[in-house]
């Protein structure tokens, strides 16, 4: 592994709930100045979720968010993570996209998965059912727009006519596909340039699902959401913030994210459940040097800034202990184990 390739991001879903006491636009506000604070102390990469019609605002408009923080940042670099594509227009995704390159000078990745929640694929007018045909055209039409081919696509569920799309990237972004059943992540494995992973629970499935599509271990790329509170007491923190996490969790299960299981009814089952860990600095350099060295496909890893409902100034604290104690020492690590490998 190179060391200087493994990347300290943040994920935001940006949700607001109980906006009446922090309004929307002083939120988003905030938050863009923590992130290129963010840059500042050495955070290197920033993730944008996709939902809609939830009533805590979750992020709706990613890549509008994309855009304002490519204006603010000089070398982060920004994803999403991800956004529901079979929801889009695929068209309108590859021309959205080429202009967050061309903007962000290439600094843009696209992150997509099938979703789950039905009711959005209702309100848009698509069908649950048809989710992975949906996702594997979309990618398909995307990148015929990005080459600025004129060749049409006419597939099972979506189409592009005989015209070329413009402007097409500088600098293609990457395609990363998001999946946690066996299926998606084969499809991931097959389709994708690359995997986002959530709670690394499925690095191993989609290694051993390159090889069953015909690519190598090696090609992997694993781009890896984190559900971890860093802390210098984690437990204190814990006990101020997990309240947050309930809500969080307890709503990804409302929509069905997870299948059919009973939500949680207080902050210390998330931790039993293995829903979050928590770490001291020490602990999270240890366990993220162990992670990053036994699977050297990570790229980059990434956590929540802060959780629904908690302020951006409590977030904040967290990300300054990852820049500027945790991810260095990982990266001191790596970097001393590559100098003493002895060439084969």
């Amino acid at each position: 592994m190179n060391a200087s390739t493994v990347s300290f991001g943040l994920w935001y879903d940006f949700r607001n709930p109980d906006s009446g006491d922090r309004g929307f636009g002083d939120f988003y506000r905030a938050t863009l100045d923590q992130i290129a604070w963010a840059e500042s102390i050495g955070i290197d990469s920033v993730w944008l979720t996709e939902h809609h019609f939830m009533d805590d605002g979750y992020t709706p408009s990613p890549f509008l968010l994309a855009s304002a923080i490519g204006d603010r940042t000089t070398t982060m670099h920004i994803g999403t993570n991800l956004v529901v594509s079979p929801l889009h227009n695929p068209i309108r995704l590859a021309e959205d996209s080429a202009t967050l390159s061309l903007l962000t000078g290439g600094r843009f990745s696209l992150g997509v998965g099938q979703g789950y929640w039905e009711p959005e694929f209702n309100a848009f007018d698509r069908r649950l059912v048809n989710r992975p045909s949906l996702l594997e055209e979309g990618v398909e039409i995307v990148r015929r727009c990005w080459s600025g081919s004129a060749e049409p696509f006419d597939g099972k569920r979506l189409r592009k006519p005989a015209l070329p799309v413009t402007p097409t990237p500088e600098v293609a972004p990457d395609i990363l596909v998001g999946a946690m059943a066996d299926p998606a992540i084969e499809r991931a494995a097959r389709i994708g340039d690359g995997f986002l992973s959530t709670q690394n629970a499925h690095h191993a499935s989609y290694l051993d699902a390159l090889e069953r599509v015909g690519k190598s271990r090696a090609e992997g790329r694993i781009f890896a959401g984190q559900w971890t509170i860093i802390a210098e007491d984690p437990e204190r923190e814990w006990a101020r913030i997990g309240s947050h996490a309930l809500y969080q969790i307890n709503k990804y299960i409302e929509m069905g994210a997870f299948g059919d299981v009973p939500q949680f009814t207080e902050p210390g089952q998330l931790i039993d459940a293995g829903s979050f860990t928590l770490w001291d600095p020490e602990t999270a350099v240890d366990e993220l040097t162990a992670m990053l060295r036994a699977t050297p496909q990570i790229q980059d890893v990434h956590f929540w800034a802060q959780l629904p409902g908690e302020s951006v100034e409590s977030g904040s604290a967290r990300i300054e202990l990852l820049a500027t104690k945790v991810a260095p020492q990982v990266r001191a690590r790596l970097a001393a184990e590559e100098s003493v490998e002895v060439p084969a």
